[in-house]
């Protein structure tokens, strides 16, 4: 549903509640209304897109330098009502507000929209224009929608001043996708897509500020410049990646997240820990294959792991492995818990949207885009579905990421796997404190003097069974389950699964072992049916 609201100084506010409509309207798509106006193109077909390589040039020599790029992070309490001043500061009269559809009736819709009428331009009419058609898990059809909505309005009515995302990092990475394309629209939609799906081209400029306001504690897609989306005909997740796409501004509120359901809780908390730990066990980045930039415009926002990075994966695995299980078991009670763990997802996301995840990422992608009919996360809401041929399943991202994490931290930290011995004992050196650090949080949970506690030196011999074997216990305490299996995958998915994991160089190149093929990738889902 899209909704346009008039917001004027006398308060009086009317508002025009239009379906998105054509008559040239004639079939649905993926749950959406195809229109014959086309304002972004598709037509590269999955085989010419596997062919795409990087467009980065690089001098082939390590990079000894690593940067943070963040949004400006605004935490705390009852800050969503703050958002009316930063919109007034950037007099804007026109605001597109992305939200998600079952936010709409509930207290942070009417914050941000309250905020507005009391704050903003009282000389003039304020024009919000509200977008709510959001898909849980966002593909290259939705994204092409929000695109159009949003350049079809700018056409007729002018260009925004603004953009504004209330919901999770589905409605931000929406936000952020249309905001990128309806500024600099490309020949082809996969121009700005991440090789080898798409050609990697350079964001030619700034978009529209966006103001970022997450509703899970989960995905910290307020803090990074990365929109990622289910790639239809390719069966797998890619995803847009520059520095210029993050957003102006990250409000992250506590009061936005306590309604929601434990199951969200549960899953998003798990994104963040995983955040945390692929963030920190990243390939340092003076070793990253692609070495340095020519420029430093073009250096990645995936850098691997660093200095600074370091600083916030730690701070964000640290406060999560102590505060998630008190969220999921309450979280609109637990405010102490709701509270860190939002800042948690922040501190994540400053660490993973400079250093970049590896290998739980890259599978994940496949798992969630590669979902068996029928299977539903249990706990997550449904959408209204108008076309019965979008009938699809939904394996949360959190989820998907995390029933791969034991089998990847067993891979990555083996003893031995590593030949450069530096490299090697870095490695060894990050799984070995992550493991340290799980097990600490879990005795301190458990007050009873059976709990099993391994040895330093158990830890230290075998750091990816540790860490594996901490992440099993943490899974079990939250009810998540165990192996891919449960998902309805099998033996026979293997080979589609690795391929589908294939295209996510991106992100696999940073596993701090490699090389990362076919041949490992069938080990690691072959090991993650089970656990």
């Amino acid at each position: 549903m899209v909704l346009s609201l008039s917001l004027s100084c006398s308060c009086n506010r009317f508002i025009r509640l239009s379906r998105l409509t054509s008559s040239a309207s004639t079939t649905t798509r993926g749950g959406y209304r195809q229109q014959r106006r086309i304002v972004l193109s598709s037509s590269v077909d999955s085989s010419r897109r596997h062919f795409f390589s990087s467009t980065q040039t690089t001098l082939n020599q390590p990079d000894p330098i690593c940067e943070l790029a963040s949004s400006n992070i605004r935490y705390g309490k009852s800050s969503t009502s703050e958002i009316g001043y930063d919109l007034a500061y950037m007099k804007a009269n026109r605001i597109l507000l992305f939200v998600d559809p079952h936010m709409r009736n509930m207290d942070p819709f009417t914050t941000v929209m309250e905020s507005i009428e009391q704050h903003c331009n009282k000389s003039q009419k304020v024009q919000v224009d509200v977008y709510d058609e959001i898909r849980v898990e966002p593909n290259n059809v939705s994204f092409q929608h929000a695109t159009e909505y949003m350049t079809n309005q700018t056409l007729q009515y002018g260009k925004y001043d603004a953009v504004v995302a209330l919901g999770g990092g589905s409605t931000i990475d929406t936000a952020k996708a249309a905001n990128l394309y309806t500024c600099h629209p490309p020949s082809d939609f996969y121009d700005y897509v991440n090789p080898p799906l798409g050609r990697g081209l350079t964001v030619p400029g700034p978009i529209l500020p966006l103001i970022a306001i997450p509703t899970t504690a989960g995905t910290g897609s307020e803090t990074t410049g990365v929109a990622i989306f289910d790639d239809i005909p390719t069966k797998s997740k890619t995803g847009i990646a520059s520095r210029l796409l993050k957003p102006t501004l990250g409000i992250v509120d506590p009061d936005n997240v306590k309604s929601i359901p434990q199951s969200v809780a549960r899953y998003s908390g798990m994104d963040v820990l995983c955040h945390a730990l692929e963030s920190y066990t990243a390939i340092p980045y003076t070793l990253r294959p692609d070495g340095r930039a020519d420029s430093p415009i073009k250096r990645p926002a995936y850098q691997g792991s660093n200095p600074i990075s370091d600083i916030w994966s730690i701070n964000a695995l640290q406060e999560c492995v102590k505060y998630l299980p008190r969220m999921v078991d309450d979280p609109s009670g637990d405010v102490e818990a709701r509270s860190k763990m939002c800042l948690a997802s922040s501190s994540a996301g400053l660490g993973f949207g400079n250093a970049g995840v590896h290998l739980c990422h890259g599978m994940s992608y496949a798992v969630a885009s590669q979902v068996k009919d029928g299977y539903w996360t249990e706990g997550y809401p449904k959408p209204n579905i108008e076309n019965e041929n979008d009938n699809h399943g939904l394996v949360a991202h959190g989820l998907s990421v995390s029933i791969n994490a034991p089998a990847v931290f067993r891979f990555t930290g083996q003893p031995g796997a590593i030949k450069d011995s530096i490299a090697e004992k870095y490695s060894q050196d990050r799984h070995v404190e992550c493991a340290m650090i799980m097990a600490n949080a879990r005795i301190q949970r458990q007050s009873d003097s059976s709990v099993s506690v391994p040895t330093e030196k158990a830890i230290i011999d075998q750091p990816g069974e540790a860490l594996s074997n901490e992440l099993l216990e943490l899974m079990h305490l939250l009810k998540i389950p165990i192996g891919i299996r449960s998902l309805g995958y099998d033996e026979a998915d293997i080979e589609s699964l690795a391929r589908g994991t294939l295209p996510q160089h991106r992100v696999t190149k940073l596993s701090p072992r490699q090389p990362i093929g076919l041949e490992e990738l069938h080990h690691l889902f072959t090991e993650a049916l089970e656990r």
